[in-house]
């Protein structure tokens, strides 16, 4: 054989060897077991590392280089996304027994997570992995521990070890409203006229439009505004439903899946038909083990009924706060990293896959059966000093009844602790509340008389605003500084990276807070960095905490 014949046999072997890590036939048999029938296209990415993680309680290189393989994607883009979210836990070495997720937001941090996560640490030793997580969602029960996939509400560390020691790691299953229970209460029967014909596209959004419903997961878009862009989009469209409620304080979601998810289904199911979505996406936050087992089961019964659907898709999310924001939410239902979009295109032009996409809150859509069935004024009807509609706020911190409590839109935080949460805890007084979550500012005690409502907290106070109306009371025994600086460590670590303001402005901005005294001048001027040059809202809010602390609390930094 001559020299060049040589030279291009040893060519074409070259490029039909694999490159990169080997995958070796006991990982790519056990990624197969695990598996099994699951879909492979790019798509189910996050679903498929969820699969091998809830087998083998960590995700090893091994395991992952199988994964690609299978899905035929590149190693590093499997790596990328899996590295991304705070739930996947890579390691070569042994998986622990079992993870105990320390609460420690703003609610679980007053509540005393601090000491519970010490004491765990050294009560479980090697017997855990304790760690500390953002929020999970129970505000309400603060502290809170997950042991494994089970929350631990009001956290003491007897019950966190007998949890551990016993094995009780598995996610308890609410005891929600069934579809037959649902159906026997007339549940579907407003979509079901929706589909004969009875009524019609201009009727329910004229409904809509009069009882002043707006976006419930914190920008307060017009609903029916919403549904008029995008049914007016040409092509196939998507609705896609954010239940990946990370806010911390905010936890009203739960609350409404626990008890009546097939009502937040009928509300899909007649927005999916209003804009002729032939696709429902829902987006449920990984931290809501019992729901998403609890709706999984209910999803498969909606599907075998009578009811015609469009195709019903439901999503886990893997850990991260940023996935609120909805581009963010689109990336990692299409199987990436969560970064947010720069925009235009806008969603409602080119979203999930880069079909027109209707993007709303679960609880938005939980209200509109019932505003079809009893009418737009029952809705509208609700409301003080010149709002309109109900609002569901997440309430936590110190008062007597911390919980979701469904109270007029416009109350004040003052008349809201006194109606609805049973007055301060005995002995302490109002000292600041948070109107809403993290991201929307700290307010003092002397301005509580502020109407709660989209537009009139940020007329009053330019720094906050209400958002998903998750309210953390505040007493004398907490300092608003301390409040502040829990809030920009959160954004620090749930930044996903993706701009440099946001990235860098975060950690500098915890840095700078942890001072005796703060230099206002500079945090004033990183503040506006970050309000001015942030892709998304994460970064735009972020430094809320810092100037509504320097305006109302000077004398905690100065």
């Amino acid at each position: 054989m001559s020299e060049e014949k040589i030279i291009s046999v040893k060519r074409q072997n070259a490029r039909i060897k694999t490159k990169g890590r080997i995958v070796s036939d006991v990982a790519m048999q056990r990624v197969r077991e695990i598996l099994n029938d699951a879909p492979l296209t790019a798509e189910y990415l996050i679903e498929n590392l969820h699969r091998l993680q809830d087998a083998e309680r960590c995700l090893t290189t091994d395991h992952m280089a199988a994964l690609a393989a299978l899905m035929n994607l590149p190693m590093a883009a499997v790596y990328e996304v899996a590295t991304f979210y705070h739930h996947f836990h890579i390691t070569d070495d042994s998986a622990p027994a079992v993870t105990v997720r320390v609460c420690r937001s703003l609610s679980c941090e007053m509540a005393g997570a601090g000491e519970l996560m010490k004491s765990l640490q050294q009560a479980l030793g090697e017997r855990a992995q304790v760690i500390a997580a953002p929020c999970v969602g129970r505000c309400s029960c603060a502290p809170v521990a997950v042991a494994g996939q089970n929350a631990v509400e009001r956290a003491t560390v007897p019950q966190v070890i007998s949890a551990v020691e016993n094995g009780d790691t598995a996610p308890v299953i609410p005891a929600a409203q069934t579809f037959s229970d649902y159906q026997q209460q007339g549940g579907y029967d407003t979509y079901r006229r929706c589909v004969q014909g009875e009524l019609t596209f201009e009727e329910v959004v004229r409904a809509l439009e009069e009882s002043h419903l707006r976006g419930l997961g914190g920008a307060g878009f017009p609903a029916a505004r919403k549904w008029r862009i995008v049914g007016g989009e040409a092509g196939d469209k998507i609705l896609a439903v954010n239940i990946d409620e990370g806010e911390p304080g905010t936890f009203k979601d739960r609350y409404y899946l626990e008890r009546a998810p097939h009502q937040f289904l009928e509300g899909a199911l007649i927005a999916a038909w209003a804009v002729t979505a032939a696709d429902v996406y829902i987006y449920l936050r990984d931290e809501y083990h019992g729901c998403r087992l609890m709706l999984e089961s209910e999803l498969a019964i909606l599907r075998a009924s009578d009811i015609v659907l469009p195709r019903l898709h439901l999503r886990r999310g893997a850990g991260a706060y940023i996935c609120g924001e909805e581009s963010a939410m689109i990336e990692s239902i299409e199987g990436k990293r969560g970064e947010p979009r720069l925009r235009p295109p806008y969603v409602a032009q080119e979203g999930v896959f880069n079909r027109p996409t209707l993007e709303h809150n679960m609880e938005t859509l939980h209200w509109v059966p019932e505003i079809l069935r009893r009418g737009a004024a029952w809705f509208a009807d609700h409301g003080r000093r010149e709002r309109h509609g109900l609002r569901s706020f997440s309430v936590s911190g110190r008062v007597n009844k911390p919980g979701v409590h469904i109270a007029p839109a416009g109350i004040t935080v003052r008349e809201l602790i006194d109606e609805y949460c049973g007055g301060m805890v005995s002995g302490q007084t109002l000292y600041g509340y948070l109107p809403g979550g993290a991201s929307g500012g700290i307010l003092p005690a002397a301005l509580d008389n502020i109407p709660l409502d989209f537009d009139t907290v940020q007329a009053a106070a330019g720094d906050c605003f209400i958002g998903s109306a998750a309210i953390i009371v505040l007493s004398e025994k907490d300092c608003a500084r301390d409040a502040a600086l829990n809030m920009l460590q959160f954004f620090e670590d749930e930044s996903c990276g993706q701009c440099t303001p946001c990235r860098v402005g975060t950690a500098k901005a915890a840095q700078l807070m942890q001072a005796p005294k703060w230099d206002a001048a500079l945090l004033e001027e990183l503040s506006q960095a970050m309000a001015d040059a942030s892709i998304c809202g994460l970064g735009q809010a972020a430094p809320n905490p810092i100037r509504c602390v320097l305006k109302y609390f000077p004398h905690e930094v100065c």
